[in-house]
């Protein structure tokens, strides 16, 4: 059962969306990434991502991102501009220290814009800091 395990805050793991160019869709695309700034590997990395505005919701995602090495990132999804004007939720949980690690992120809506964009040092871009 879900009450006998005992989660720890992750700490040290960031959710942030970079705008980059998609040579897919031959366009500017929001991405959203997982930046794990720890000392060490995490491990059996799973994303939860979902979405809703006052009237709407999106499906719940479920990314399988493996381990993710200290001071490294993972792509997790494209975010796409139809669901910018909603509240965005990234549950992140993973394995590290022989223990389990949970945290969730939020982007608000309409704060993944270029004018909130800050520097990402790791990746060595400007995006925007899920809180």
């Amino acid at each position: 059962m879900k009450k006998d395990i005992d989660f720890h805050i992750a700490e040290k793991v960031q959710i942030v969306a970079v705008k980059e160019w998609d040579k897919d869709f031959l366009a500017q695309n929001w991405n959203v990434y997982l930046i794990n700034n720890r000392e060490d590997t995490i491990e059996t990395v799973l994303v939860l991502s979902r979405g809703n505005s006052e009237d709407k919701k999106t499906s719940t995602l479920r990314h399988g991102l493996g381990d993710l090495p200290s001071k490294t990132f993972k792509k997790v999804e494209l975010i796409t501009d139809e669901v910018l004007g909603f509240t965005n939720e990234y549950l992140v949980t993973f394995f590290a220290e022989g223990k389990l690690f949970e945290r969730s992120f939020v982007f608000e809506a309409h704060t993944i814009s270029e004018e909130n964009a800050i520097e990402i040092p790791l990746l060595e871009t400007e995006g925007i800091r899920a809180k």
